[in-house]
């Protein structure tokens, strides 16, 4: 059984949006359970709490504040203990249940996780990890989403080892490709720690530690070229807000033209079905759901203006990682990586990668193939 604690009091909307997305996870998930966590009267004003409540794999833990979408990180964590964000982590840290979800406020989230949770070894910043459709027919994940504005080369390492490990649990695709964001593809463009987050990916590959393409460019993120992109979360954000953003231009396009005039509403019609398709399958709602990777617990954000529907996709998420063992599967990469982690944070980039070269490590997880 596996077993989500929801945060349902977060977000834009709270459980006007997280009771109706918990009880169709439920319904889709038949070895799957929830600790709901809220307050008790915000949570019985709904019309399907009641259900919720009676359901048999639902469990309902009270909590008597709410971390808001305005709270600064220090009021979250250290005046609101009892906020239902913080009670439903406590929930990972006690073993009740193997991944938590809200939709909160993602500064106080990140700040609240890292604090009951703590960090993994050889990880020094948690990073944000959600994916983006591709014209491939997938999804491309990118990492960090901005919860590390500014980042060192050995942060990027980190995030790309993480980002391997998660691609690898979900998809079962034991080698992921892992590109770099940058300004070109030429290994010689770019800022110093691009630079040396390159040269230090280019060993990571090479000791087997993940599977690294090289460089790659932002259009790169959409057309699919690899499976991870890494870079920095000021970028990464900006990268997530564009795709939303045209994704809701497409809807909006459509509607547009089917109220122009009738030579515009035939095209529109007999492209309808093609646009339709194109939009849902740019639907960010459809991808909802980021991975808060680096730390001793699952815990996944959800997009705070996110409805039931995304909800729900955000809960499948945290489901899917749990099944698949994420957690120890990050582990297990980071522990591979050590060596050249450890090494990354000591010495510049440069030397690093020359003693890492002189340092072999055995079994390596597989065999890059770029």
């Amino acid at each position: 059984m596996i077993r989500i604690a929801v945060d349902a009091m977060g977000g834009d909307f709270g459980s006007v949006v997280t009771i109706p997305a918990s009880l169709a996870f439920l319904s889709g998930h038949p070895d799957a359970a929830l600790v709901l966590v809220g307050q008790p009267l915000v949570l019985a004003a709904h019309a399907q709490y009641a259900q919720l409540q009676a359901h048999p794999r639902c469990l309902v833990v009270e909590a008597s504040e709410v971390v808001t979408m305005d709270d600064p990180i220090e009021i979250a964590l250290r005046r609101k203990k009892n906020s239902s964000m913080r009670v439903a982590i406590n929930q990972v840290k006690d073993g009740v249940a193997q991944a938590a979800v809200s939709a909160g406020n993602t500064g106080a989230l990140m700040a609240i996780a890292r604090y009951v949770l703590k960090t993994m070894d050889g990880i020094d910043r948690p990073a944000i990890a959600t994916q983006l459709p591709n014209a491939a027919g997938g999804a491309t994940t990118v990492l960090d989403l901005g919860a590390n504005v500014d980042c060192t080369a050995d942060h990027l390492l980190q995030f790309a080892v993480m980002g391997s490990a998660l691609v690898a649990a979900i998809t079962n695709n034991a080698a992921p490709s892992v590109g770099l964001l940058n300004i070109g593809e030429e290994a010689i463009k770019g800022s110093e720690i691009i630079k040396k987050a390159g040269e230090l990916l280019r060993s990571a590959s090479n000791s087997g530690d993940l599977n690294f393409y090289g460089n790659v460019e932002g259009n790169d993120i959409f057309k699919g070229t690899t499976d991870i992109v890494v870079c920095d979360g000021f970028v990464g954000n900006v990268a997530l807000k564009t795709s939303e953003g045209l994704a809701s231009m497409i809807g909006s396009f459509i509607k547009a033209e089917f109220s122009r005039n009738i030579f515009t509403k035939i095209a529109a019609i007999i492209a309808y079905p093609v646009l339709t398709a194109f939009k849902n399958r740019m639907d960010h709602r459809r991808y909802n759901g980021a991975a808060l990777l680096g730390l001793q617990g699952l815990v996944f954000k959800s997009h705070g203006s996110a409805d039931a529907f995304a909800f729900e996709r955000a809960l499948n998420r945290a489901y899917d990682a749990a099944r698949n063992n994420l957690l120890e599967r990050v582990r297990e990469r980071i522990a591979h990586a050590a060596p050249l982690l450890l090494m990354a944070k000591a010495l510049p980039a440069v030397d690093a990668v020359a003693a890492a070269s002189s340092a072999p490590i055995d079994a390596p997880v597989f065999a890059p193939t770029h």
